[in-house]
């Protein structure tokens, strides 16, 4: 009899351990998709103060930067996702970012609600763990008592 609750028990933890590490994952997806939006806002700043004729630092790679002049501010290209990438006017350049960050705002809500869903899940199986223990160490007290009670004829009490 014993034997089924220490079975139970183990297969509740490790169920919680498996719920733990996907919202460790989902926790790690959110932050990155909050490094993107920062991102987005630092580009969309860059593009509302920098002016035709500006000098900027333009990343090589490697840290290795190069001074350019802004040939023209109407002419950023965007990343349109799927590899495409586009043209545009300075107005239209942060309206598309913007849109970009709505995505990942919405992206971002329906990550914390799969969050949300799991650590439900993880309390509702915390609770069926807590209920077995208890079972299993009311199971322990009555065997000894059983025991006790066979062993000298329950003078002592």
């Amino acid at each position: 009899m014993m034997g089924g609750g220490q079975q139970q028990l183990q297969q509740l933890s490790q169920e919680l351990q498996a719920l733990d590490e996907e919202i460790e994952s989902l926790e790690a997806e959110v932050s990155d998709l909050n490094d993107e939006k920062d991102e987005i806002d630092e580009a969309v700043e860059a593009i509302e103060t920098l002016e035709t004729g500006s000098t900027v630092q333009v990343p090589l790679g490697g840290d290795a930067y190069l001074r350019a002049e802004v040939q023209d501010i109407d002419e950023v290209v965007v990343s349109l996702g799927a590899n495409y990438a586009a043209e545009q006017e300075q107005s239209t350049a942060i309206e598309t970012l913007r849109r970009k960050q709505d995505a990942l705002d919405e992206e971002i809500a329906s990550v914390r609600g799969q969050i949300e869903e799991l650590e439900e899940e993880s309390d509702e199986i915390e609770e069926q763990a807590m209920q077995a223990q208890q079972q299993m160490q009311q199971q322990q007290m009555q065997q000894m008592q059983q025991m006790q009670g066979e062993g000298d004829d329950g003078d002592d009490e």
